[in-house]
């Protein structure tokens, strides 16, 4: 059958593409590595060395195909072939971080055996490979393997509602999510759900209440797999990254006007923010920062292209927002054909209202105003379209930065899903300015 052939420094030590079993060289000396263009499928070859697979076995074949060794000689005694799963196996125990990643991706191949891997090295001592593990975890779509992986991933559970045109509740299910938990000590921990991979309509229409020309134009953006805080940030867990390390800048220990340790924190600037997402990655070894505001929205929307997350208007009884209309007939705090309602004036405790959207996300809409990563453009004219953050390259020119779901402070129509909101990244003393974080590979 036709093969690609990839040749490394050794002219006689080639490897091709085969649908066989994946068969690696490990010989009892130091040797170069090889890899063809598929970046899961490694060769480590010494000298002039070959070994035919037997195509014959259907033991533990792949679904995809394999990388083999071909050359012309038989392979060194004391050398070991590992091939098929048990070369997998091998790999994840290896010492090369670089090697196990590569591994996780092949494990995948081989049914419930491989995918057992996976979940086995979500306790791996290095922070990249349980993160990789959870990211290709939460990606599986088979019902029996998310059945599965519901039995053994640490999982949230939620409340789902959706509101009619007049603000009535019509329908309430329960669901749940793979998440993490990122442990800051002293029973303090922040809680990661997985938002899957997916494409969505980014911006919103002009005949939608509240539509603002930076909202447009409507554009498809795809989304890579992450996790995303179930909640804005609270006090307490604002108080245990303060207490850290610096890295950039320091960190007031207590900013809130509102007291309260499950209140979100309020007052902290975006560079604020940005030094609490590289103290909780120094900690952790994971990749925290701000969303993107292409994957707040897509987070906030859960799948849904209504005006909020929960239906075509809001009401609060599932939201913290200014909810009064005045007397004099402003109708500011209602939306569309919903009802007036009350205004607090305070943020509330984080998840107080007991609903999330589809994707077990709590306080989307109001609360407090999050801080997103990407610099203010004032429509999406050369957005990207892959969920990248949006940077200006220009800073001095634009140095404004996203704020997205509204606060306790705003009429509902600024509290929309894709409302977009600015100010400047180093204003702190407001009492709605918070954010959440997101968890990268």
């Amino acid at each position: 059958m036709p093969v690609s052939t990839f040749t490394g420094t050794d002219a006689s030590s080639t490897f091709y593409w085969h649908r066989c079993q994946f068969h690696i060289l490990l010989a009892p000396m130091p040797v170069p590595h090889f890899t063809g263009t598929d970046a899961s499928s490694t060769a480590m070859i010494q000298g002039n060395t070959s070994h035919q697979p037997d195509c014959e076995s259907t033991d533990n074949l792949p679904q995809a195909d394999d990388a083999v060794l071909g050359g012309e000689v038989s392979p060194p005694v004391g050398s070991v072939i590992l091939g098929g799963i048990e070369g997998v196996r091998q790999r994840l125990r290896g010492s090369a971080v670089e090697q196990r990643l590569m591994a996780l991706q092949d494990a995948l191949n081989y049914g419930e055996t491989g995918l057992e891997l996976v979940i086995e090295a979500l306790q791996d001592q290095s922070p990249e490979v349980q993160f990789t593990a959870h990211l290709l975890l939460i990606q599986q779509q088979e019902p029996k393997i998310k059945q599965q992986l519901n039995n053994k991933l640490l999982c949230s559970e939620f409340e789902v509602v959706s509101i009619d045109a007049q603000g009535m509740i019509n329908s309430r299910y329960n669901q749940q999510t793979p998440c993490l938990a990122a442990d800051l000590d002293n029973g303090i921990i922040i809680e990661m759900v997985a938002i899957p991979q997916g494409k969505f309509l980014m911006g919103s229409r002009e005949t939608e209440e509240g539509h603002r020309d930076s909202e447009s134009p409507q554009h498809q953006v795809t989304i890579k797999p992450f996790f995303m805080g179930k909640y804005p940030v609270t006090q307490a867990q604002w108080q245990a990254v303060a207490a850290l390390p610096e890295v950039n800048r320091s960190l007031n220990h207590n900013p809130s006007k509102f007291k309260g340790a499950n209140l979100p924190v309020e007052q902290v600037s975006w560079y604020d923010a940005m030094e609490f997402c590289d103290r909780l990655s120094q900690k952790t070894g994971w990749q925290y920062r701000l969303p993107s505001e292409a994957e707040w929205e897509y987070a906030c929307r859960a799948g849904t292209t209504t005006p909020f997350h929960f239906g075509e208007t809001i009401t609060t009884d599932v939201a913290n927002y200014y909810g009064i209309c005045t007397e004099l007939g402003h109708l500011q705090g209602l939306y569309g054909e919903g009802p007036p309602g009350i205004s607090l004036e305070k943020t509330t405790p984080v998840g107080s209202f007991g609903v999330a959207n589809n994707f077990g996300l709590y306080d989307m809409h109001g609360n407090v105003a999050e801080w997103c990563a990407d610099s203010w453009h004032s429509s999406y004219q050369g957005a990207p379209t892959d969920g990248s953050v949006w940077q200006e390259k220009n800073n001095q020119k634009n140095r404004f930065r996203m704020l997205r779901g509204g606060s306790w402070g705003n009429i509902p129509g600024n509290c929309r899903c894709a409302f977009r909101n600015l100010n400047d990244p180093g204003s702190r003393h407001i009492s709605f300015l918070g954010f959440r974080v997101v968890c990268v590979s």
